[in-house]
């Protein structure tokens, strides 16, 4: 049995700037599988992905590097575009093409301690999978793609179908502050994180950008600050690296408030460069250690 199980469609991201334009690999599942790739090997791992011919080149290369993962086949691979202004808090983004869903056939074998979701669009795992997870070992998930579906290559924001019923599967849950405002109509993140524990949530992580985050765990809050990076070049995939660090430390017992430092650490990390976290554990104690 694996430590952490990630299921999500690896995609194509286009990653516009005001610097530059960049194609390349990307999903939760992918800046999850990367960045752990990066670190001491305390935490066994799968990756469970799903896609079109695009992403044989990528999980061939996860391969190559001791990332055991699971691919199956989809007509189309997830492709995503992402525009970023100045500020590197906001983005426009289309999705000009979409993958299979995840079925049940593929979920029922999983084994882990903890399975992290990685749910890009509202129906890449419908709720009888989520359940079934939840009786097997811990259900992570980041909310992002629950609150989004696609029409024609528009996203657009939608109310999450099911929450109350996945909330009370669900042992970490992660938001950002925009995030929040739709799942619990409230900017205020304290109040936020207090009605997703009474729904069912064992912790809350809500991410608030160049602010830092959040952590409700335990009947307790703990704030952590962001460290700020040199520059910001590429802030894709830095959600999907909080999770990675937040879920690496907690499974091997450490605080949530240290957790939460070493994720943002890992995150200040990723920002100043385009594509997955690729730095080191020397790396993210020494910007832990500067703060």
């Amino acid at each position: 049995m694996k430590d952490i199980c990630c299921i999500g469609h690896i995609t194509h991201d286009r990653i516009i700037t005001p610097q530059k334009t960049v194609d390349l690999a990307g999903g939760t599942s992918f800046y999850f599988a990367r960045g752990l790739s990066c670190l001491p090997p305390r935490v066994s791992f799968q990756l469970v992905t799903k896609g079109g011919q695009y992403i044989n080149d990528e999980v061939d290369r996860l391969r190559a590097i001791g990332v055991d993962v699971t691919a199956y086949p989809s007509t189309h691979t997830v492709f995503f575009e992402n525009k970023y202004g100045q500020n590197s808090d906001n983005r426009q983004q289309r999705v000009l093409a979409k993958a299979d869903a995840f079925t049940m056939e593929e979920i029922r074998p999983l084994q882990a301690k903890v399975f992290h979701l990685g749910s890009l669009l509202a129906d890449d795992f419908p709720l009888e999978a989520v359940r079934q997870l939840s009786t097997k070992g811990r259900v992570s998930i980041d909310v992002q793609g629950y609150l989004r579906e696609v029409r024609g290559e528009k996203v657009y924001p939608v109310a999450w179908k099911d929450k109350e019923q996945v909330l009370e599967c669900t042992d970490y849950l992660k938001l950002n502050e925009h995030e929040m405002e739709v799942v619990a109509s409230s900017r205020d993140p304290r109040t936020v994180a207090l009605e997703l524990a009474s729904q069912g949530v064992g912790e809350v992580i809500i991410t608030l950008g160049s602010y830092g985050s959040l952590i409700y765990a335990d009947g307790r809050f703990y704030e952590v600050p962001a460290y700020k990076p040199r520059e910001v070049v590429d802030a894709t995939g830095c959600g999907d690296t909080y999770s990675t660090g937040y879920l690496y430390m907690r499974l091997q017992g450490a605080a949530p408030d240290e957790a939460g430092r070493f994720a943002a650490a890992m995150c200040m990390l990723k920002l100043e460069h385009t594509g997955p976290f690729d730095a080191t554990m020397s790396d993210i104690r020494r910007v832990i250690r500067r703060a």
